[in-house]
């Protein structure tokens, strides 16, 4: 089997590619500029003379069409894009040509070669809003707070459209938060857990964090691609929300990694309205349950497990 990964340098690209490595795939994955790009979260698993890599502008359909024409995989997975919602709101253009737009390539050129390629694009549970305590389904009706859901948003009904219109193998992964190593530092899971082992050691620093009441639904990355690959080993495509069913908030968080170090978050974190997103969601969890019934997937780690997997790593280099 080959598998194509758009956006492999990625967290969960690389994952997908470790798992994916590990089931005796042969992998190629995309970047915009594969000659200079940095492979370093496949480097950092070891994986990375093992990937074939190929230069691929997602909202180019030209560089789509020749890379899968070129590379002919038997399923194409679709984690590429800008992923920081923050920043969507700095730049939505190129947050919606990046994830709209790139999956349009990418199953327009799926129906123009007419090959039996399987699609995986990875949604987002940001795509409902606020859930008001409540836990999200697939039939969870979408309420986009940022430019960035707006675009996940508008790539899953594409998913669903050339599913229904041409019979194209695609599925939608609507994943909630997943955590991880190696998590880029500009997200405020990986930030905290930065923050908590550098005053551990020593350092002076305080930590700054924006709205410490927002609730979200914290997994562990490595498990969730599995359930991305589960998706397209079924007979046909569909939509799987992935889980693990319990919030927590930012102030849950930030006190689970300070504790794993032996800290009082509260003494060494302050609040700042200078990092509020101008909308955002207080409340998101989602509900398994179809994923567990159809995929038979089910998550392991729940907040405090993905913590504490975070904070050693942090400390020992680890993954």
């Amino acid at each position: 089997m080959r598998a194509l990964i758009c956006g492999i340098s990625g967290q969960d690209g690389a994952y997908l590619a470790r798992f994916l490595l590990g089931r005796g795939y042969e992998v190629h994955g995309t970047s915009r500029d594969a000659e200079v790009q940095g492979f370093g979260k496949l480097e950092r698993l070891g994986i990375a003379s093992r990937v074939v890599t190929h230069s691929m502008a997602s909202n180019d359909f030209r560089s789509v069409l020749q890379v899968l024409s070129r590379v002919s995989p038997d399923e194409i997975y679709s984690l590429a894009g800008q992923s920081s919602v923050g920043l969507s709101f700095e730049q939505p253009v190129e947050t919606l040509e990046s994830i709209a737009v790139g999956t349009l390539n990418l199953l327009e050129a799926m129906r123009f070669l007419g090959r039996p390629m399987r699609l995986y694009s990875a949604g987002s549970s940001e795509c409902f809003g606020d859930t008001g305590g409540g836990a999200a389904t697939e039939q969870t009706p979408f309420h986009p707070r940022s430019p960035y859901a707006v675009a996940k948003a508008t790539a899953h009904w594409l998913v669903t459209n050339y599913r229904e219109a041409y019979g194209l193998h695609a599925s939608t992964g609507i994943l909630f938060n997943h955590e991880s190593p190696l998590r880029s530092r500009r997200f405020v899971t990986r930030k905290i857990v930065a923050a908590a082992c550098a005053i551990a050691d020593g350092s002076r620093e305080r930590l700054t964090l924006g709205n410490l009441g927002i609730h979200r639904d914290w997994g562990w990355a490595p498990e969730y691609v599995e359930a991305m690959w589960l998706m397209l080993q079924q007979p046909r495509g569909d939509d799987f929300v992935i889980a693990t069913g319990r919030g927590h908030s930012l102030a849950d968080f930030a006190a689970a990694a300070f504790a794993q170090v032996g800290l009082d978050w509260r003494e060494h974190t302050d609040s700042s309205r200078a990092l509020y997103r101008p909308a955002d969601i207080e409340f998101s969890r989602g509900d398994a349950a179809k994923a567990a019934s159809v995929l038979g997937w089910k998550p392991s780690r729940a907040m405090p497990q993905v913590v504490q997997g975070m904070v050693e790593a942090e400390r020992s280099g680890g993954d």
